[in-house]
């Protein structure tokens, strides 16, 4: 396994930790579709809450949240959509969020979560 994807399969559990420890209900990570991914669904009482996860050891690229672009948050919705058919699923709302999560070499990681992106 390639570092890039060990430092992201780390920030995916730290994220879906983090999630967990807020309240939100883990109900399936890496869906995978013809069109795309989602990183972690999740449900917010009614809510159901798309997760788009970005790590990085640093920020000389910019912070992991600046990677997100609205484009991406449009793909994102497009996939819940996908998600909520595939499952047969019924929620009175669908949020897409982002997890920001630094993990430098050396330092505390952190993570910073943005809600109802698009």
């Amino acid at each position: 396994m390639l570092a890039k994807d060990v430092l992201g399969k780390r920030g995916e559990q730290m994220a879906a930790d983090y999630l967990a420890a807020n309240g939100l209900a883990i109900l399936e990570r890496n869906w995978r579709c013809a069109q795309g991914e989602i990183d972690i669904v999740a449900a917010d009482g009614r809510t159901l809450v798309i997760c788009e996860v970005k790590t990085r050891s640093g920020t000389r690229f910019g912070t992991p949240l600046e990677s997100v672009t609205a484009q991406k948050a449009r793909r994102l919705r497009r996939l819940a959509v996908l998600w909520l058919r595939d499952r047969s699923a019924f929620f009175d709302a669908v949020r897409i969020d982002i997890v920001g999560v630094l993990l430098p070499a050396s330092g505390e990681a952190s993570i910073e979560h943005v809600s109802g992106v698009g």
